[in-house]
């Protein structure tokens, strides 16, 4: 059954054509919570932000700052072929660094809201002629609206978590018609691939992970010189996509090495910038000097907590240390990609709560290239042994950046998957 048959479709196809006038407040509280940008809202409804460029276009999506990351080897090997690539994501973070990463020949707009109209309004400009979607961004109307034109429909990076396998399965035939449109499904596992062909996938294989294929996150050399000598033989380590509940624990973290490294730097890289200033009131109250990058503020000697609410610069702190505890592992669940780190040879630490990334953290963990910790009292204590131990902290930065090198090869993978269909749909030498 194709998705415009299922009843199921037409009644979410109502409800969200029935939200469709309460959508610009809804923009505008976005707006003010900072998750929208002010001047680019038409294009969350819609409206180009560019003109179309001539000729045929790939329209490529990935939903935040994580798959579009992991997009970007791929978009990289696409123009560099000669193809237009439109990039859409639906978060302000993504836009932001992709401003700065994405190669002159693609060009980046906000994804529209899952709104029948405005996706009529999108693909009535752009008119793509093969649409990549990456991972699970499997939205109805999106599909729908993208069926009834025509074009190819790839999933790459295609991950389907046992958690959410679990509730297709008692939806199954509406997964098996959401799931019925899709030319291509490249799954980063075959776990992925066995759990997207039993909901009724047609055409599924496994290319692997894009996030391994990825660059280091870029930093300008001079800053990295510069918080360097600042930073001088102080014992520092880095913490990194912290979730809110997890700031409390490294805080508690750091008061419990201080006995032992009274001069330890604590970098702590909030996954919500507008978090800095609350993590800065609450180490002060316990005690301990921060201060705020946003706010011009280097990181001096009595510093002890240095929250970094900046976006797009994890690579400069990646660069800094060479041990790291990776975010939403501890608290709020899910994880955070660790390869970054990884390939800037970092030690990784990760609490037990990495549902989003177990294939990534396997690898890891099982080349002693990452550890996990059970909670805060365990993180300290990892540290400490690291800190007293200068060749295992690098040993294990190695074996980390040898485990994520050994990963890699999805983007090869994908690119001769989808060649046949580059070839029929551009119906030129695509290679």
């Amino acid at each position: 059954m194709i998705l415009v048959r299922h009843p199921a479709y037409w009644l979410y196809r109502g409800v969200t054509s029935l939200i469709e006038p309460g959508v610009d407040r809804f923009l505008a509280r976005r707006v003010r919570r900072g998750k929208e940008d002010a001047a680019r809202c038409n294009e969350r409804k819609g409206v180009p932000g560019h003109a179309r460029p001539t000729g045929r276009l790939i329209w490529l999506h990935g939903a935040s700052v994580g798959e579009s990351l992991a997009v970007l080897p791929l978009i990289e090997r696409l123009t560099g072929r000669g193809f237009a690539v439109l990039v859409t994501t639906g978060t302000v973070s993504s836009a932001a660094i992709l401003a700065h990463r994405l190669p002159p020949a693609a060009i980046h707009q906000f994804v529209p809201l899952d709104v029948p109209r405005f996706l009529r309004g999108f693909l009535d400009h752009w008119r793509p002629d093969l649409v990549i979607l990456a991972e699970s961004e499997l939205w109805p109307n999106l599909n729908a609206e993208v069926g009834r034109r025509g074009p190819p429909l790839v999933v790459v990076n295609a991950r389907m978590s046992p958690r959410s396998f679990k509730t297709w399965r008692r939806l199954p035939s509406l997964a098996r018609a959401m799931l019925a449109g899709i030319t291509l499904c490249l799954a980063q596992s075959d776990d992925d691939a066995t759990r997207l062909i039993e909901l009724g996938a047609a055409r599924v294989t496994t290319a692997g992970n894009l996030k391994f294929d990825g660059s280091p996150p870029p930093a300008d050399a001079s800053t990295v010189e510069d918080l360097a000598g600042r930073i001088g033989s102080r014992p520092v380590w880095v913490a990194a996509s912290t979730h809110a509940e997890e700031e409390a624990i490294v805080l508690g973290a750091h008061r419990r090495l201080l006995p032992r490294y009274p001069d330890l730097l604590t970098i702590v890289v909030p996954r919500q910038t507008e978090r800095g200033g609350p993590i800065v009131e609450r180490a002060g109250a316990e005690g301990l000097r921060a201060d705020l990058r946003s706010a011009g503020q280097p990181p001096g000697p009595d510093t002890q907590v240095y929250v970094a609410d900046t976006m797009g610069e994890l690579g400069l702190f990646y660069r800094l240390v060479t041990a790291v505890f990776i975010g939403k592992s501890l608290a709020g669940g899910g994880g955070q990609n660790p390869i970054e780190a990884a390939k800037l040879g970092c030690a990784i630490l990760h609490g037990p709560l990495i549902g989003n990334f177990q294939d990534v953290y396997r690898l890891l963990d099982e080349d002693h290239g990452a550890a996990m910790v059970a909670d805060g009292e365990a993180l300290a204590r990892m540290l400490d042994q690291l800190f007293a131990d200068a060749a295992e902290l690098r040993r294990m930065g190695q074996a980390a950046s040898d485990a994520v090198a050994r990963g890699g090869g999805a983007t090869d993978r994908i690119m001769e998957a989808i060649d046949p269909i580059l070839r029929g749909v551009f119906a030129t030498d695509a290679g």
